[in-house]
């Protein structure tokens, strides 16, 4: 009987320590799976940027072995983020975004030890200083109604000049034109300074025109990098376009391929015959005075003149104008009699004058006149053949203004470029 006994006591411990055994296993599982806790991150990263930074480089933070990234920020001095991309082991992140040089930007890194541990470190770098910077000075200026005939150019003025072919393929790169609907166009270097954008054909009516430059921190050439952003916006109003014949005595201006009117004129006569070919509208002046001495009249001669003219609508910059000619009324729709600019009724010219907005086409025809310069005497850009006007691009080819499409940035790395 006792012996019955001894074995129950033994079989009662060996359940007991079994029990025991079993909670002390639990216990030692739940705590392999504790929650996460704090650590000092900056053992975990590595900030590529030592000392001062080429800001025509990106940027990379990567993770040390058995580490990964959880978030990465880079912001400039005025607070604005620089865009950015995580690797998709989340090992490594770069920036994709544009960084200024001269420009001090701070870092904040989180990252994970793979072993539980999460933290956070900040850090800092600086961009190399330019030794110049270069800007651009984008046309038209849209500040008044922004709308533009279907002639209209845009155009671009750099703060200084830029030869190298290489340099100016970074300058086309740093343009971006968006237009809604798309067209195809290209950029023609007029010189080392300016260029000129244009579509293949006329603008279409009602179309909205976006135009930016955007080399902030690239290397253009040695020394010289892209400088503060600049942009403008505007809109294509109808397709409104005149045709001067100077053997017909006579202007017919169309909106949207409708004949508004046909109006009798004067233009050039024989040693200050009217240009031919296509002209762009720059400008329009409610009164302005003309002296032929401002295209080399002598004072006191027999062509001699000094006038103040009404309603005038400008279309080279050397004062060939389509305006009001109360003085010539007999000659209009007869023969030609003027210095050069299309002279007509004071009544038909106010009514061109509220037609017509800056960017509308101007064609002249059938004149002994000189042909209309491309450049350098307001907008001639639509004389130049399309096949002539790509090989005037440092980049050699044409240009869609489709809109890119948005790429949709890596998984918890949202760092919108503001």
């Amino acid at each position: 009987m006792s012996d019955r006994r001894a074995i129950a006591g033994i079989g009662s411990i060996s359940l007991t320590l079994a029990v025991l055994a079993s909670l002390a296993a639990c216990s030692s599982g739940e705590e392999e799976t504790a929650g996460p806790h704090r650590i000092d991150a900056a053992p975990l990263v590595h900030l590529s940027a030592e000392g001062k930074a080429d800001p025509s480089q990106p940027v990379t933070v990567t993770a040390v072995a058995g580490s990964r990234l959880t978030d990465v920020t880079v912001v400039g001095p005025d607070g604005r983020v620089v865009a950015g991309k995580l690797a998709e082991d989340q090992r490594s992140w770069q920036t994709t975004g544009h960084l200024k040089a001269g420009t001090a930007y701070t870092v904040r890194i989180s990252a994970d030890d793979g072993r539980n541990g999460r933290g956070d470190t900040t850090a800092g770098f600086s961009t190399l200083a330019a030794q110049r910077l270069l800007t651009a000075k984008l046309g038209p200026d849209s500040s008044g109604s922004g709308v533009y005939g279907v002639g209209q150019p845009l155009t671009v003025q750099l703060s200084e000049a830029v030869k190298d072919p290489q340099a100016r393929q970074e300058v086309e790169r740093a343009l971006t034109i968006t237009s809604q609907p798309a067209v195809t166009g290209g950029w023609y270097w007029v010189d080392d300074k300016d260029l000129h954008f244009r579509p293949e054909e006329y603008w279409p009516a009602g179309t909205t025109v976006s135009l930016a430059f955007d080399g902030t921190g690239s290397r253009i050439s040695d020394g010289l990098y892209g400088g503060d952003r600049s942009s403008l916006r505007l809109r294509i109003g109808e397709r409104v376009e005149s045709v001067v014949d100077a053997a017909a005595h006579e202007l017919t201006i169309k909106r949207d391929g409708e004949v508004l009117r046909t109006i009798p004129v004067t233009t050039g006569k024989p040693g200050f015959d009217t240009r031919n070919g296509v002209k762009v509208v720059l400008g329009q002046e409610r009164s302005v005075r003309m002296n032929g001495e401002t295209i080399g009249i002598a004072a006191g001669g027999a062509d001699s003149y000094d006038l103040e003219v009404e309603w005038a609508t400008r279309v080279t910059w050397s004062g060939e104008y389509v305006h009001a000619a109360p003085w010539s009324v007999g000659s209009q729709g007869v023969e030609n009699v003027s210095h050069g600019c299309t002279g007509m009724s004071t009544e038909n010219a106010k009514w061109f004058y509220q037609n017509t907005r800056v960017g509308d086409l101007v064609t002249v025809v059938n004149s002994r006149g000189a042909e209309m310069e491309p450049f350098g005497n307001g907008f001639g850009d639509w004389n130049v053949s399309w096949a002539n006007w790509t090989k005037h691009s440092a980049l050699g080819q044409a240009v869609s203004t489709t809109a890119p499409a948005a790429q949709a940035p890596a998984a918890g790395m949202i760092r919108p470029e503001v």
